[in-house]
């Protein structure tokens, strides 16, 4: 197989890196920016292309990595250069505008992975990118069932998951899952930036629920003016339901009706078991413990080669920092109550407080 990369950023040079790694025979990359390409060529990613024909010239399947908002334009300029038997798929984390712009051309699959990478450029791909995340594939009616087989193939050789979904409904899902959260994170901290409370600044007096809330806020404006803008529709809808929502609780708290919010609560807690469910292969084996550490050179590579010593597994963990004199609340995630328990008794025996508990059902 022959890959051609138009775009060779993050995701384009990562594609290709996974794809060397996937044997594929040929990669060769084309990136308006000089720098871009010339940094995945020497990092191995690609072969540089003289030109983005030159590029295409023989591929059999082109996969284009440019962001979102030259999208269209770049498929179906892609479309128009490629060979005849040359399958195209794209990267674009919105689906409805590109899928338009093929034209119902046969040989075009809609492509996003859902890699959650918050960096960007050619210098920070890996290879493992892609390993177990899932890839949506927007096939239409007029697509080539055998453009799809070989869309498939080389998502599957790239280490991730492929799932195929309707351009409108990819649309409508990543609105409500990526698009609606990054606006939220936006919304929350401007509004806690803007406060003032006798002269208090929230944002210096704020505890972790914010941080947690408002990690994604401030995002490279460059890529998300581009994605709130070419989903405004979607998001727009879901920004209504939310709105929708917020309403219900405002009613709920004028009237006082606890009733209705401790059901409310309780819908949340069980939308986040099936959340958690869906992250974790065993989450209702699950534990979660809490330690406070303080804010030192070592405590943390100590903590973990300590766990790795006892042959216990760390499954997640996350880490919130108070303050240098504080020092923070560093979280561990261990499958199982009996490795919960030896995890537990280990830390407590170097003096930490530790507090554990199931991560579904506490």
């Amino acid at each position: 197989m022959r890959l051609a990369i138009v775009g060779t950023g993050l995701i384009g040079a990562s594609v290709g890196l996974a794809a060397r790694r996937a044997d594929v025979s040929e990669v060769v990359g084309w990136d308006e920016d000089a720098d871009a390409l010339r940094v995945a060529a020497e990092r191995g990613a690609v072969e540089a292309g003289g030109s983005l024909a030159d590029t295409l010239s023989s591929a059999d399947i082109a996969l284009v990595a440019v962001p979102v908002a030259g999208l269209p334009s770049v498929v179906a300029h892609v479309l128009d250069v490629a060979p005849s038997g040359c399958v195209v798929t794209d990267v674009g984390s919105t689906k409805s505008s590109v899928c338009t712009s093929s034209g119902g051309n046969p040989r075009f699959v809609g492509g996003h992975p859902i890699c959650g990478a918050e960096t960007h450029g050619p210098e920070r791909a890996h290879a493992e990118l892609f390993d177990g995340a899932t890839w949506f594939l927007t096939p239409l009616a007029s697509t080539d069932p055998e453009a799809y087989r070989t869309t498939h193939g080389l998502v599957t050789g790239l280490g991730a998951r492929p799932l195929a979904i309707g351009p409108e409904a990819h649309d409508r899902l990543v609105a409500v899952t990526s698009h609606l959260p990054h606006a939220l994170a936006n919304i929350l901290l401007n509004q806690a930036g803007a406060a003032r409370f006798d002269g208090h600044d929230p944002l210096s007096a704020a505890g972790g629920s914010l941080r947690d809330m408002t990690r994604i806020a401030g995002a490279n404006p460059r890529i998300w003016v581009d994605i709130f803008l070419e989903n405004r529709s979607a998001l727009s809808a879901s920004l209504a339901e939310h709105r929708r929502r917020v309403e219900e609780l405002e009613t709920a708290l004028g009237e006082g009706d606890a009733g209705s919010i401790a059901r409310w609560i309780g819908e949340a807690s069980g939308n986040r078991r099936q959340l958690l469910e869906s992250a974790y292969e065993d989450a209702g084996a699950l534990q979660r413990l809490r330690v406070h550490i303080p804010d030192r050179p070592g405590v943390l590579a100590g903590i973990f080669q300590a766990l790795g010593a006892n042959r216990i597994n760390v499954s997640d963990f996350d880490l919130e920092h108070l303050s240098p004199d504080r020092g923070g609340t560093l979280t561990i995630f261990v499958t199982g109550e009996e490795d919960a328990a030896r995890a537990a008794a280990l830390l407590e025996a170097q003096g930490y407080g530790v507090v554990a508990a199931p991560v579904v059902g506490d």
